[in-house]
């Protein structure tokens, strides 16, 4: 039993990693699209920035000159855009697999669908990242203190024109809702609610990132939350449908084995031993 118990969990866990691995190579797949759409993803940008000036928001480049100049803080912010996301992301996912498997389907595909819906404004609105647009004020502080970080994002696997949603602020969204909720500890429940304010603060000051990429990739994360939420809701009424079509105890009926009449034979012992009594005389 414990072997098949350890056997069904590899299973799981490499089906899992097969699933998340190809949601991965679709993304990547997306930036193929936008390497030939690389003037609309800097004229998008351009109405953004306006966007964001008629609505008193474009304030990014007066924040990130708050921290020019601080090594200490920039260093900390560059950190936590870097170390906070995909050690957390992967890490909070084996968390739920391994620790509670029950809650893991529902962020998983929160994660998915959020994703999908992601990959769908990729396609359409190419957007090229403030760090790009240093015109407008932007720094790209990343850049200045970690080359290696930076060669990465320039690799294929990373589209460089999607800076609209923001994942890196979405998915920690997401995470930070799975810790604080199914988490169980105080340390888990503060670490949950920090988390996503502290990457919000990152993707902004790294220069990565428009305040309204982090708005519009919270939304996104929460209307996948909400597909999820659905998907868990329909399983449950199916699974209740099912077992109200077939109640427990109800079923074909087995064929019993017959039993022997007990009142007959009954019956017939009390008769035989009448008989017997009146055939003994009794004794003088």
């Amino acid at each position: 039993m414990r072997q098949t118990t350890r056997d069904g969990r590899a299973q799981r866990i490499v089906r899992e990693v097969v699933l998340i691995l190809t949601a991965a190579l679709l993304y990547s797949l997306v930036r193929g699209m936008t390497d030939d759409r690389v003037d609309l993803a800097f004229d998008n940008a351009e109405r953004l920035i306006s966007f964001q000036e008629s609505l008193g928001l474009f304030v990014e480049p007066d924040i990130q000159s708050w921290v020019v100049g601080h090594d200490a803080v920039i260093n900390v912010i560059n950190g936590i855009y870097i170390a906070g996301y995909w050690p957390v992301l992967v890490g909070t996912l084996v968390w739920l697999l391994l620790r509670h498997p029950d809650r893991y389907t529902l962020y998983r595909n929160a994660l998915l669908a959020s994703g999908a819906i992601t990959l769908a404004i990729f396609a359409l609105f190419p957007l090229a990242p403030p760090r790009f647009l240093p015109e407008h004020g932007f720094i790209d502080t990343v850049s200045d203190n970690s080359t290696a970080y930076r060669d990465f994002s320039a690799s294929p696997f990373v589209n460089e024109y999607a800076a609209m949603p923001s994942l890196h602020f979405g998915w920690i969204l997401l995470l930070g809702i799975a810790w604080a909720t199914v988490g169980q500890t105080a340390l888990a429940k503060v670490f949950g609610a920090t988390m996503p304010v502290l990457m919000f603060t990152a993707i902004v000051l790294t220069g990565n990132h428009y305040i309204m990429d982090g708005i519009v990739g919270g939304t996104v994360v929460l209307l996948g939350l909400i597909v999820a939420v659905g998907i868990e809701h329909w399983k449950s009424a199916k699974a209740a449908a099912r077992e109200d079509a077939d109640p427990p105890g109800v079923g074909p009926q087995r064929s019993q084995p017959d039993e022997p009449n007990l009142s007959r034979q009954d019956g017939h012992a009390a008769e035989y031993d009448a008989s017997r009594a009146r055939r003994v005389p009794a004794d003088r």
